[in-house]
C-alpha cells in the first residue's frame, strides 16, 4: 500500500467525500485504512464496571484505500504516490509536483 500512517489523506468517493483527514490505522490484509474524522458510526457501549458510564459513542470505521488519494504537503492537492530511488532509499513523491512526501 502506498499509503502510511500519519498521511493527511482526502476521500474521492463516498458518502464522505471531499473531506480530508490524518491516517490512524492501516489494514493491509483487506487494504482498508482508518481516517480521523471520516466514516463516523454510532457504537453501543454497555457499562462494564460500576460508576462506569454506557452509551452511544461515534467511532471511526475503516474505508477501502482505494477510494483516498494522499494530499501532498507542497501543492495541498490530492496526488497519487510515485517512487524515486536516491542513495538505495526508496523515497515517496508526488506525481504532480515532484515534492517529497514524507
Amino acid at each position: 500500500m502506498r499509503i502510511k500512517k500519519g498521511d493527511t489523506v482526502q476521500v474521492l468517493s463516498g458518502n464522505d467525500k471531499g473531506k480530508t483527514g490524518e491516517v490512524l490505522e492501516i489494514i493491509p490484509k483487506t487494504e482498508k485504512i482508518v481516517v480521523k474524522g471520516v466514516n463516523i458510526r454510532k457504537k453501543h457501549v454497555k457499562p462494564r464496571k460500576q460508576g462506569e458510564e454506557g452509551g452511544i459513542i461515534p467511532v471511526e470505521c475503516s474505508i477501502h484505500s482505494s477510494k483516498v488519494n494522499v494530499v501532498c504537503p507542497k501543492c495541498n492537492k490530492p496526488t497519487r504516490v510515485g517512487y524515486k530511488i536516491e542513495k538505495n532509499d526508496k523515497i515517496r513523491v508526488c506525481k504532480r509536483c515532484g515534492a517529497k512526501i514524507k
